[in-house]
């Protein structure tokens, strides 16, 4: 079931995304070589709790971190460990939320550890602009399907593929809610697009092809042939006149 949210609502959701969006700053600002995945784990944990909120992460489903942290051919679900060294030309996907005033916020990055190859960079910088795309033909009135297609042209038009097995979704009280938001599809197909909708647009988009593989952790997703995966999203909603992204700092 979809739940639309009143603008007073929004303006609740607002201080989780806000949250969630800073949390999210401080710990890709720590990726750098010779860091551990754990030690940016409890960056962005000790900003979520400082500022009176609880990461929505932890324990989801068992799930043992604040932040999924995934590392070059990691797609998403990486699980933060202190054996985990950063290493230069790593790039590094961090994806996290925060739950405050009973909503949630959630949101993702791909950062660069030190300088890294002139495809990762690219890769990087075409799952951004997905994303973009993506919430930029979401719009009341229009189609779930349409932000797929922006994704998934644009990907494919660069010579990336865009994950099939894991995609985008309804965001509010609960971390994930209906509907679920694909990044591929056609236009004018899918559910409509409504006001009061608030949604996870997070494009995951693989140098090679899209098939994707779960690790015996029972979490970490991984691309099926070992290629670069690069991972964004922003928490977004729908209003009558706009889309206003709720994870982007001022």
């Amino acid at each position: 079931m979809i739940v639309l949210k009143t603008n007073r609502e929004f303006e609740l959701m607002r201080e989780a995304c806000r949250i969630s969006a800073g949390a999210l700053k401080v710990a890709g600002e720590a990726v750098e070589p010779g860091v551990s995945t754990a030690q940016i784990d409890k960056i962005a944990y000790d900003y979520i709790v400082k500022h009176g909120a609880k990461p929505n992460f932890l324990n989801y489903a068992g799930y043992p971190a604040t932040a999924c942290i995934s590392v070059n051919n990691q797609v998403i679900h990486g699980i933060p460990s202190k054996d985990r060294i950063i290493k230069a030309g790593d790039i590094v996907s961090i994806d996290l939320g925060a739950e405050i005033n009973g909503f949630n916020g959630d949101n993702a990055a791909t950062f660069a550890a030190g300088d890294i190859s002139p495809q990762a960079q690219r890769l990087c910088d075409v799952t951004k602009e997905c994303l973009y795309r993506g919430i930029s033909a979401c719009v009341a009135g229009g189609r779930i399907g349409d932000i797929g297609y922006a994704v998934q042209s644009y990907a494919e038009a660069n010579g990336f593929s865009v994950v099939r097995d894991f995609v985008g979704h309804g965001v509010g009280r609960k971390l994930h809610e209906d509907p679920s938001v694909p990044n591929f599809g056609k236009q004018g197909r899918g559910i409509r697009i409504m006001p009061g909708m608030s949604l996870a647009i997070e494009p995951m988009i693989n140098e090679g092809d899209y098939g994707v593989r779960q690790l015996s952790d029972g979490w970490t997703v991984v691309t099926r042939d070992g290629k670069l995966s690069a991972h964004f999203e922003h928490t977004v909603a729908v209003t009558t006149d706009s889309t206003v992204i709720l994870t982007k700092l001022d």
